[in-house]
């Protein structure tokens, strides 16, 4: 069961990464790749787009390409900063643990090297998860997180997930087709087997964040699939940590932030719907709510 999950996850990562509509509409949205050292390491990343900056970070085993069309949608109204995390994609590894704790001071670490004060930031998975650390550890440089597929303990993922964790093993993960994809871009061809039991660590790393995230003030949008790898249960109490789950119409303003469930929708699923995606995301960060009667 789980060797059937993993290939699942890898075909839809390989699906995501070979479509065809990730080019830009004009020349002058096409994406522009650079580096630039970040704790030790390479950071490869992506610019596109003009507007207010927007963070894009992307979820295990993953990298620019493989987050698919949501990136240049994105890119038509904000200034796109897609990032390649801790050993993903063409970043270098180094030797340390993949951390959230890490991949957030990593981030904010980005932020000095190009001269971003404050951003936006949206994020996957892995990436959303680093999103939230970010805004926890270091909350002056967030605006905005958008978070899909997000948890803030280990209480909130599925059972069946959690009970998959223990069976996961470095030769299971590099028979996956998403390893022979991690040569054609790595600048070590050989490291996935590295970075694969970095990551089946990270599953283990400790979660229990309540507290800092009821004391965040960083307007969160908590993005789930409604047959996501977070429960339901625990996007609606994280919501209300955030100050949400309310009565509206009662004449006071609504809280900042926000749960959008995408319906019929598996953790995979959750980045191929841009258009959805986008709908959820673009009004949370202009501040927008729907009109009620009141």
């Amino acid at each position: 069961m789980l060797r059937q999950t993993l290939l699942s996850i890898a075909t839809a990562l390989v699906a995501a990464s070979a479509a065809p509509a990730l080019a830009q509409d004009s020349a002058s949205s096409e994406p522009v790749g650079a580096r630039v050292d970040v704790n030790g390491m390479q950071m490869y990343y992506e610019v596109s787009g003009e507007g207010d900056p927007l963070i894009v970070l992307h979820g295990a085993y993953m990298n620019i390409l493989t987050m698919g069309e949501i990136i240049p949608r994105l890119a038509e109204t904000h200034k796109v900063y897609a990032l390649e995390l801790q050993g993903h994609g063409r970043t270098t590894d180094i030797d340390r643990p993949i951390t959230y704790q890490n991949l957030a001071d990593d981030v904010a670490a980005f932020m000095d090297e190009v001269g971003i004060e404050k951003a936006d930031v949206f994020g996957y998975s892995m990436g959303a998860i680093a999103g939230l650390q970010l805004a926890i550890r270091h909350p002056e440089r967030v605006n905005k997180l958008a978070a899909a597929s997000v948890a803030y303990d280990l209480e909130g993922w599925q059972p069946a997930f959690t009970e998959a964790i223990p069976q996961m093993t470095v030769e299971m993960i590099v028979e996956m087709p998403f390893a022979e994809e991690y040569r054609q871009l790595a600048a070590d061809p050989e490291g996935f087997p590295a970075l694969a039991e970095k990551l089946i660590a990270l599953e283990h790393e400790p979660m229990a964040w309540e507290e800092d995230v009821a004391a965040l003030t960083t307007p969160v949008l908590i993005i789930t699939g409604d047959a996501d790898v977070n429960t339901l249960e625990h996007a609606v109490a994280m919501l209300r940590l955030l100050g949400g789950g309310i009565m509206g119409d009662m004449g006071e303003p609504l809280p900042e932030s926000r749960l959008a469930v995408l319906p019929a929708t598996s953790h995979t699923a959750v980045i191929t719907q841009v258009d959805l995606l986008h709908a959820f995301i673009e009004p949370f960060l202009k501040g927008e709510t729907p009109k009620g009667f009141f």
